[in-house]
């Protein structure tokens, strides 16, 4: 595992992003940038409202299989027993196959080993336990079915489409009740910085509009709508 910048996976940087900023504001100040396509497909949805999840990306790929391999949930098993503090797992499904690759366990012991949650492109399974143990879990539905024999995990780490969206591996992601968006590496300081900057804009800008003050002339003047 590539080393990592500590200060980006503190939780108190971390739970400071998640605190103030959201999914929406990301995605404006991605948009300025002109980084167009950062925010997942909406079918990727939470598993219970209000879950909120940020944190650095810690990807993986699966594909759907005929038969049960030897190893079942081998490469899956090597991701989630390398999490660290501060990670969210992000993996996508390249199937349309009835069956989840996630579930109660996984978040238990994701949660266990520092994990902030899961974004998946794909299915999900006993959601009253998630639900209950209020672990954020995105994904694109439910199904009983196990992923054993039906869906493998066959890479870790890398560059991976998910909604999409290419994820790399370490990138920033936010995902709230109005979707998920991916902050790559590279514009992640200033990205967060401007977002700081757009929340505190809107704040002034919403208590302007309260008072019953024109649209057009309060964005003439703040340039934020």
């Amino acid at each position: 595992m590539k080393e990592m910048t500590v200060e980006r996976y503190d939780k108190p940087y971390l739970d400071r992003i998640a605190e103030h900023l959201y999914s929406s504001v990301f995605a404006d100040i991605l948009d300025d940038k002109g980084r167009r396509h950062q925010v997942m497909r909406p079918e990727i949805r939470p598993l219970y409202p209000g879950a909120k999840v940020v944190g650095r990306a810690a990807t993986m790929l699966a594909i759907e299989v005929t038969q049960q391999p030897p190893d079942p949930y081998d490469k899956l098993m090597e991701l989630l027993d390398d999490i660290q503090p501060g990670e969210v797992v992000i993996g996508a499904v390249q199937s349309g196959i009835n069956a989840a690759l996630w579930g109660e366990l996984l978040s238990t012991h994701t949660r266990a080993r520092g994990g902030r949650g899961v974004v998946i492109d794909g299915l999900s399974r006993d959601s009253w336990g998630i639900v209950e143990m209020k672990f954020p879990v995105f994904a694109t539905g439910l199904s009983p079915a196990d992923s054993k024999g039906r869906i493998e995990v066959v890479a870790i780490r890398g560059t991976i489409p998910v909604g999409g969206v290419a994820v790399s591996n370490g990138d920033l992601v936010l995902a709230d009740d109005d979707g998920c968006v991916v902050v790559p590496a590279d514009l992640e300081d200033e990205v967060v910085r401007l977002a700081f900057e757009k929340v505190s804009g809107e704040d002034a800008m919403r208590d302007i509009l309260r008072q019953g003050a024109n649209l057009r002339e309060v964005f003439k003047e703040h340039g934020i709508l």
